[in-house]
């Protein structure tokens, strides 16, 4: 990659599957783009067997099992610059391979979508052992601290807010870029909505709601399957249920034991590649508020229903959407069907936020910035 015009490295992380999401759209809007030596690297698979599984598993245990505690240290650790130091020297001793491979490429660009490689192209840089131009694509509306790095050259992020939250800390305001998150270009595409609704089975004219299950484990899903076979409106549910077959069934069977009429409305899907076909058949997506699935329902002008956040960075973002007027939130599944039911009882509310919604969205987010470290912005 050395010596190559616009040689671009692309540094995710697996810890949760929307880094690596928005680095693979950008790899592709960089291809479409015409950059060549464009490599997507998973930081965490040059590192230490221990501290991948720590960013990987410990982080999946903790949303599973301690969610609480998950909340009290995002909020603990999000103090800019404080623990840098600290942690820069546990990271540096897990990821010999990824300096290595960093040094032996000496790209012209590091695009980050993860903060653990940003921070390890930043040390190399003012160790003057990488020439590298550093950019660092947000994955959430919100900043957190762990986010900041001393030698970044680009910012993207998702909102105004969050622009001038780091222009506060001292970044320069010319290198952050209000871009949104990148997401796969497939869902800025417009598509029918009656005619995505009967492609995949659906009524047509019947309002749709789209459970995106796969953040929920097995126990939450079951709850909110049952909850929302109260609802009051004549509606069909899309349940989408990833690749779990304990999952499978478990819905299966609170369908089956359900009033015809209510199991007649509810369709459980497993893995799908048709994710954007089927947020283009809906009205509402009840799910998490992870950054990418966030902004890929935004761009599908589809409302959010929150349901149960996992505190630290999807309770931030769900309070970004909630103050917008583009989600409704529901803390308690007992009342999930009542507040979709009020919000479907007021249609002039849903037109409001749906056009709140179009106003967030951001779908060429990926080409934006794509754009934008190419020089042709």
């Amino acid at each position: 990659m050395t010596g190559h015009a616009h040689g671009i490295l692309l540094l995710s992380a697996s810890a949760g599957a929307g880094h690596v999401r928005a680095a693979q759209a950008l790899e592709r809007a960089f291809a479409e783009a015409g950059a060549r030596n464009v490599l997507h690297v998973n930081a965490l698979e040059h590192t230490t067997k221990l501290f991948r599984r720590l960013h990987e598993q410990a982080y999946l245990d903790a949303v599973s099992h301690a969610p609480a505690m998950l909340g009290w240290l995002y909020d603990h650790l999000d103090r800019p610059w404080k623990w840098q130091r600290r942690r820069l020297a546990l990271t540096r001793l897990n990821t010999r391979p990824f300096v290595e491979l960093l040094e032996r490429h000496q790209p012209d660009w590091a695009v980050c979508t993860h903060f653990l490689p940003a921070e390890i192209v930043s040390w190399l840089k003012a160790r003057h052992r990488l020439t590298a131009r550093l950019a660092v694509v947000v994955t959430d509306l919100d900043v957190h601290a762990m986010w900041l790095a001393r030698h970044v050259d680009r910012y993207f992020v998702a909102l105004d807010e969050t622009r001038e939250h780091l222009a506060r800390l001292g970044v320069p305001e010319d290198r952050i870029t209000v871009s949104g998150i990148p997401i796969d270009p497939i869902f800025g595409e417009k598509k029918d909505r009656a005619l995505a609704r009967v492609k995949h089975g659906l009524l047509a004219d019947r309002p749709t709601i789209l459970v995106s299950a796969g953040g929920f484990g097995v126990g939450p899903v079951d709850r909110l399957v049952r909850a929302l076979l109260d609802l009051r409106h004549r509606t069909q549910v899309v349940v989408v249920r990833g690749k779990s077959a304990a999952l499978r069934r478990r819905v299966e069977r609170i369908v089956a034991a359900a009033p015809a009429e209510k199991a007649g409305a509810i369709t459980v899907i497993g893995y799908t590649t048709e994710m954007d076909e089927l947020m283009s058949a809906a009205d509402l997506i009840v799910g998490k508020a992870g950054g990418l699935t966030t902004m890929e329902a935004l761009a599908k002008g589809v409302v959010p229903v929150i349901v149960n956040p996992i505190p630290g960075q999807e309770e931030r973002n769900a309070d970004h959407l909630l103050e917008e007027g583009a989600a409704i939130r529901c803390n308690n599944l007992p009342v999930l069907a009542w507040k979709i039911d009020r919000l479907l009882d007021e249609p002039d509310r849903l037109a409001r936020m749906r056009v709140n919604v179009r106003r967030l969205a951001r779908p060429g987010a990926a080409r934006d910035i794509a754009t934008a470290l190419l020089g042709r912005s």
